[in-house]
């Protein structure tokens, strides 16, 4: 059994190896960060068809490289039909880039910033049913709120939910699934 979401076999694969799996490396957080503020509006399904044109079109997610971009490669990435071509979230990924850098700078690094909203442990969702997940809680609250302030674009509450569950702040598999117990531990 695996959560009702993952129905094809890119999001097959995505659920079994990295959805909910604890992330502590500063870049595959940004890739997140990025990704997730990528996908307001869409479908994850999406996203995951286009990850590895993000991942080339965007430097490989390094954000010392994403925050220097300028006019020029903005207008590439607009022209570039392997992404999400939407002048807003493309502008929101290099703000994003230079907040980022600043808050890393300021706290050491991204992940002890975020994992310091879970006091650096996994919520346990244990939720029995899909719809039993919610779409946010009281932590993306707070989380969006504090990225905000620092001028982070593209970070609702919504947002940094699915975030948190990208990256394994939160363990939202249902009970039932396969991946639930491992992630449990």
């Amino acid at each position: 059994m695996r959560c009702a979401w993952a129905r094809n076999p890119l999001a097959i694969a995505y659920h079994d190896r990295e959805w909910g799996v604890p992330v502590h490396d500063d870049r595959v957080l940004f890739e997140f960060l990025l990704l997730e503020g990528a996908q307001a509006g869409l479908s994850w399904d999406t996203i995951l068809a286009k990850r590895e044109n993000y991942r080339r079109a965007f430097d490989g997610f390094d954000p010392a490289k994403v925050a220097r971009y300028g006019i020029a490669k903005k207008r590439s990435l607009l022209a570039d039909a392997g992404i999400v071509r939407n002048r807003l979230k493309i502008d929101a990924a290099v703000t994003n880039a230079r907040c980022y850098l600043e808050l890393q700078n300021e706290r050491g690094s991204f992940a002890q910033y975020v994992w310091g909203f879970v006091d650096g442990r996994p919520l346990q969702g244990a939720r029995r049913r899909p719809f039993d997940v919610p779409s946010k809680n009281g932590v993306s609250d707070a989380l969006s709120k504090d990225l905000k302030r620092r001028g982070f674009r593209f970070v609702g509450t919504t947002i940094m939910y699915a975030f948190m569950q990208a990256v394994g702040m939160v363990n939202d598999h249902t009970t039932d699934c396969c991946r639930y117990r491992t992630l449990a531990g």
